[in-house]
């Protein structure tokens, strides 16, 4: 029997006619089930300084991110936000967008700029009735609205940013304020996007606005002030948004996973997620920093007042996860009990050089949070792939990204029907956008943007994750 003839099925045994030992059972195998669970959530994400543009129109204040993408040597290219994607303007067309795909609900974000121009102070009516018009047009078209009211753009009117401990209570002031104005409509809050990088990569590496190096001593005070923030803002919310607004926070916790599934593999991975997040969600779950986390800053360690751990652990409605990229970690005899294991030149990465591929950190990061925190609902709020998008006439084939997209959504889906309690999904990004400090360098987006004449068009990851919406089912 030839090799090829075998692939197409019709292997028998020679001068016998009968099926090979097994190949029926094979043949009349039922189909794996890769369906999702039926009220399980599919929606895109976004945030406003990525799409929004309009940055001095309507009343609305510089921002951090503006001083930082008019710095020369900032940003890749020179490129800022000033206009993106032109959202502010052209959001009935990225509704449009969403509703082709089918997607139940849209996570976005309010500038904060926008509402308080100064930080603090008369709030911007104009600002406010922006995102009126958003969330209206988001439920006329069936959406549900998710909305973050802090990803990473603050008035840079506020004294001293986030080293400043006021800015705290000047973010809750404005969060409280913006529920009391959406919750009639916004039952979905998140209070901040990613602690890491608004504290570590913005004044420890200085890749992010503001760009510091901060001492150890600086950079943890502004770590332990964004996640006061977060508590804070928690706070400020219950006592003003509307009976049966769900508060979370968006975190990028370190995604530890297991080298292989064996109980002292699993084990490490646990522990290195909840000390090597010491300083952010471990603190917001456990409302304390871990005597390891202590030990090891010394003297650097943040200064905490009295009543501080008991608001940063103020009770969440939900956890959302922001999940990329994965850090393998070992079982080690050594005193932390696990090991990192490095990533090295061969590890498979999408266009952005950290962007590192591993499936499983989907699964592991869901069943880690679920097991050691017992949340009451997670949701997945980003997880996606920067692709080198070309653009052919009308269509964009990245391939690349449904690969990723699919190993990624298996896993989820692996954690959801495991019984954790996964209730949805966004998709970073609905289309390409400003993406930080590599400008628009670097494309996430499942729409290709032509930003000279910001034409929107669906790339094939857009067809395929209709589909799999259409279905609710990987395909």
């Amino acid at each position: 029997m030839k090799r090829r003839d075998f692939m197409r099925g019709g292997a028998t045994v020679a001068g016998a006619g009968v099926l090979a030992p097994g190949w029926s059972t094979l043949a009349q195998a039922a189909p794996v089930d890769l369906s999702f669970p039926k009220d399980f959530v599919f929606g895109c994400a976004t945030a406003a300084y990525q799409i929004e543009g309009a940055v001095a129109i309507d009343g609305r204040g510089r921002s951090n991110w503006d001083v930082f993408a008019h710095t020369p040597g900032k940003i890749a290219n020179g490129d800022t936000g000033d206009i993106a994607c032109d959202s502010y303007h052209r959001y009935p067309q990225d509704i449009a967008l969403l509703r082709d795909l089918g997607v139940g609900a849209y996570r976005f974000s309010i500038a904060w700029p926008r509402i308080f121009p100064d930080g603090r102070g008369k709030p911007n009516a104009k600002g406010v009735a922006y995102y009126d018009r958003l969330v209206d047009a988001l439920l006329a078209a069936g959406i549900t609205p998710h909305a973050t009211m802090f990803h990473w753009d603050y008035p840079a009117a506020l004294p001293g940013g986030w080293q400043n401990r006021d800015t705290a209570y000047a973010l809750a002031d404005y969060a409280g304020y913006m529920a009391g104005k959406l919750s009639d409509r916004v039952k979905h809050i998140m209070t901040v996007n990613e602690l890491r990088c608004f504290t570590d990569l913005s004044h420890k590496e200085g890749l992010h606005a503001p760009g510091l190096k901060l001492p150890p001593a600086g950079v943890n005070q502004v770590r332990h002030h964004g996640v006061l923030a977060h508590g804070l803002a928690v706070q400020a919310i219950r006592a003003q948004a509307k009976p049966g607004t769900q508060v979370g926070i968006a975190d990028n916790m370190i995604a530890f996973t297991p080298v292989m599934e064996t109980p002292e593999h699993i084990a490490a991975a646990q522990k290195a997620t909840r000390i090597e997040n010491a300083m952010f969600l471990t603190a917001v779950m456990e409302g304390r920093y871990l005597d390891e986390y202590l030990a090891q800053e010394g003297a650097a360690a943040p200064k905490v007042k009295d009543g501080d751990m008991a608001i940063i652990a103020s009770p969440l409605d939900f956890v959302s996860l922001n999940v990329y990229t994965p850090e393998w970690v070992r079982a080690d005899d050594g005193p932390k009990g696990y090991k990192v294991v490095p990533h090295v030149a061969s590890s498979p990465r999408m266009a952005s050089p950290w962007l590192v591929v591993g499936p499983e950190a989907a699964y592991w990061t869901v069943r880690n949070v679920s097991e050691m925190w017992k949340p009451k609902a997670l949701y997945i709020s980003e997880n996606g792939a920067s692709a080198d998008d070309t653009l052919a006439g009308d269509r964009v084939d990245d391939a690349d990204r449904v690969m990723y997209l699919r190993g990624y959504l298996s896993q989820f889906r692996r954690a959801a029907v495991e019984g954790y309690p996964l209730k949805g999904y966004f998709l970073w990004s609905l289309m390409d956008n400003f993406e930080w400090a590599d400008g628009y360098s670097k494309r996430f987006g499942i729409h290709y943007v032509d930003f000279a004449s910001q034409r929107r068009v669906p790339k094939l990851s857009a067809r395929w994750y209709r589909e799999v919406i259409r279905r609710n089912r990987i395909v």
